[in-house]
């Protein structure tokens, strides 16, 4: 008996320098990406240009980086605080950890390069090589246009400084050490394709705007559910009471989009363009459905955008996901 208590102890001695060995390599050699390129983007107007309807109405950083309106239906940001940066995804929203989006205007960014940015949104590590938590979705910018990136950073060299300190981000247990082994050098970038192709363009756009991140269920781990891609069900807690959940986009007949016509789908993102519709018009009582799609932003998109989205969307396998979209707090 005296023998196998020896030989249990030792296992279990083994198996806990091999976790704790393993958790401190995580914790210390990772991330392990590649120093950021020695890169210089050049601030012309035109990348600027594009770099600023990049960031606002397809990668829509502005709306993560930016302070939002809640008591507006689909969400209003504050233009004076654009990139200022603060809002914050945590533990009471449901993730594994607290998460605040960064200040991305010069105040914060001033001294960091070109490069250093570059890394950051495509690899996953800020300017000291630390992770970066993917609500950020770096794991899709690491396979748009490298130039689409290039605008984005020109666009953010000319924001207005706002002085604003953002807190640290922090991760739970696990997500503390599994944080470190999203960050990869492994990048797929690909040319942005010719509007003419609908379907290939919709898909660069729908990645591009990180689509599949909120219309995508997870299961309790955080992983994408198998076979449920587009299919919705997301939840998201409301800061105005309830639970609100994504749609389906799949072409469903029924459940998802299927019965849509193109003319109906642009028609949806089109109605939020005027942002000069009156505010006693779209007033979100507390408790009462809101949302977290960014429409006003993403409603800036042209008709052939939106409609090349749509094109792609109807290439997805049909995925039947019916779901309360709404349910109010509970008194």
């Amino acid at each position: 008996m005296k023998l196998v208590l020896k030989i249990v102890g030792g296992l279990v001695a083994l198996v806990i320098l091999f976790v704790g060995g393993t958790l401190i390599y995580i914790s210390t050699a990772l991330p392990n990406v590649e120093p950021a390129p020695n890169l210089t983007v050049e601030l012309t107007p035109e990348r600027i240009e594009r770099g600023e309807f990049l960031a606002k109405n397809v990668y829509v950083c502005m709306d993560c980086h930016s302070d939002r309106d809640y008591s507006r239906f689909a969400l209003v940001v504050d233009e004076n605080t654009l990139g200022k940066g603060g809002n914050l995804f945590g533990l009471e929203h449901g993730f594994p950890g607290d998460y605040y989006a960064k200040n991305l205007t010069p105040y914060h960014l001033g001294d960091w390069t070109d490069g250093e940015i570059f890394r950051a949104i495509t690899t996953g590590v800020n300017k000291n090589g630390d992770a970066l938590f993917p609500i950020m979705p770096y794991t899709n910018y690491r396979r748009v246009d490298k130039e689409d990136i290039y605008d984005i950073i020109a666009y953010l060299r000319t924001l207005e400084p706002i002085e604003h300190n953002v807190p640290a981000s922090s991760s739970a247990f696990p997500m503390n050490f599994i944080i470190n082994t999203i960050p990869q050098n492994e990048t797929a970038f690909t040319e942005r394709p010719d509007i003419s192709d609908r379907v290939a363009y919709g898909e660069y756009l729908t990645v591009a705007g990180s689509c599949a991140d909120c219309h995508t269920p997870i299961d309790e781990r955080g992983g994408r559910i198998p076979g449920m891609d587009y299919a919705g069900g997301m939840d998201f807690n409301m800061p105005t009471g309830g639970t609100v959940y994504s749609a389906n986009i799949t072409p469903h007949e029924t459940s998802g989009i299927g019965a849509w016509t193109e003319e109906m789908f642009i028609a949806r993102f089109k109605q939020f363009q005027d942002s000069t519709k009156a505010i006693n018009q779209d007033l979100v009582e507390p408790g009462t459905f809101q949302t977290e799609m960014p429409w006003r932003f993403y409603s800036k998109m042209s008709e052939e955008e939106l409609g090349a989205i749509f094109a792609y969307l109807q290439t997805l396998e049909p995925v039947e996901n019916s779901m309360t979209r709404f349910v109010a707090e509970a008194d």
